[in-house]
């Protein structure tokens, strides 16, 4: 059944291929015209009808980028959205979030699409983020497409990277991710050649590297990676007193007994980054105690010893 042609359809076909993916002129060219073949007119000059119809959509306030040699991309569309009060609400407070966290270009897309201004309505949900920088400035956004271009294609590949101590180093990294913790973007990797640790456990290969601190990413390289998963480290500990009834949230995280009379809860967790099981179990302060491994034991009955030792002399 043939389609009934009009100068509409044919604009919103195109916006439709268009907000899909990026679009070679050809393709864009071959696609429209498998749709006017359907339609109940014969059309000619195709191309021309492309191109008369891109300045239009541009003309009407979307923003359709495109240079020589180079795809055809959406970047922005003007096509009114009807909401509701709530849609305009959950939008609003998106946005918020987004912003709390770093992400203002992100945040700027979401108050538009809403239809208000940044100063329209206090936020009723305040986030507690404190980024280190913001990713949506124009290099950290590159910084970030590219990384995840590298994880989804899965091979081994090279960043250069500034720490916290200012030394420049280039990485050669392995399986990684981008993750989020404590309102800072990181780069979570497994590295290889990591020799930083004194336990021999693969776990401690896996390194963190703070996504405003990365220079630049390097080209994919025709290795693929080696592990199909972060190594872990399997640790039991102990909640006690007013935390025997702590229910744990992640997924890693299970009961393994409890015991309310004694007043204890016995969790088993398997970490891929130690250091932020180290900090998670400082706050719960003398309700929390490490049963295994026991090097992990050791390291937190240390670091407590040194803390404590922070007291032991008020006055130096």
């Amino acid at each position: 059944m043939s389609v009934r042609y009009s100068p509409i359809g044919l604009a919103l076909y195109m916006l439709k291929l268009l907000a899909q993916q990026q679009r070679k002129r050809a393709e864009l060219v071959d696609l429209v015209a498998e749709y006017l073949e359907g339609s109940d007119r014969n059309i000619s000059d195709v191309q021309q009808k492309c191109d008369r119809t891109l300045r239009e959509l541009r003309d009407c306030g979307f923003e359709i980028h495109c240079a020589p040699h180079r795809p055809y991309t959406l970047l922005e569309s003007n096509f009114p959205l009807i909401l509701s009060a709530a849609q305009r609400e959950a939008l609003q407070q998106g946005g918020q979030f987004l912003a709390d966290m770093g992400f203002s270009a992100q945040a700027q897309l979401l108050v538009r699409l809403s239809e208000q201004s940044e100063s329209q309505g206090a936020a009723k949900i305040r986030g507690d983020f404190f980024p280190p920088a913001d990713y949506g400035s124009p290099h950290l956004r590159r910084i970030l497409a590219e990384l995840q271009d590298r994880c989804d294609g899965q091979r081994r590949f090279t960043i250069r990277y500034i720490d916290s101590q200012k030394r420049d180093r280039t990485w050669d990294l392995d399986r990684c991710e981008v993750r989020s913790h404590d309102g800072a973007l990181y780069l979570f990797a497994f590295v290889p050649d990591s020799s930083t640790s004194s336990y021999p456990e693969p776990v401690y290969k896996n390194r963190l590297f703070r996504i405003d601190r990365i220079q630049s990413v390097g080209p994919a390289s025709a290795q693929t990676w080696m592990r199909s998963a972060f190594p872990t480290l399997t640790i039991r500990y102990r909640m006690t007193g007013p935390l025997a009834t702590y229910e744990p949230r992640r997924s890693h995280e299970r009961v393994i007994t409890r015991n309310l009379p004694e007043g204890y809860v016995e969790i088993e967790t398997v970490e891929d980054y130690p250091f932020w099981f180290r900090q998670r179990i400082f706050r719960y302060g003398s309700h929390a105690r490490v049963l295994s491994p026991p090097h992990v034991v050791e390291e937190i009955s240390n670091e407590l010893q040194r803390a404590a030792r922070n007291y032991q002399n008020p006055g130096h």
